[in-house]
């Protein structure tokens, strides 16, 4: 399967960012919301994103993944990683 694409937007929030996905993420218009690593345990994908530091909440829903980074974090840094854990994660 080709690598996903994934298109990034800001968002109102100047500390989140949709990362859109050209592929569906949850199945039948859910979405999950996450707010720490703990309620993220079952979730292959956020379990990954959140071993990013800076990571502080998602959103997961049918082919994007909110992102909301701490005050502190930089989206320089934080962009290119998350575009890699997303890749990672739709090729297995």
């Amino acid at each position: 399967m080709p690598e996903a694409s994934i298109t990034v937007q800001g968002t109102p929030n100047p500390n989140a960012a949709k990362f859109t996905v050209d592929r569906t993420l949850v199945e039948g218009g859910a979405s999950k919301s996450y707010l720490d690593p703990a309620s993220a345990a079952a979730d292959p994908l956020a379990s990954e994103l959140f071993r990013i530091d800076g990571v502080e909440s998602l959103l997961i829903a049918d082919d994007f993944v909110t992102v909301t980074k701490e005050a502190s974090a930089s989206w320089d840094q934080l962009i290119t990683t998350i575009e890699q854990v997303i890749q990672k994660a739709l090729s297995s």
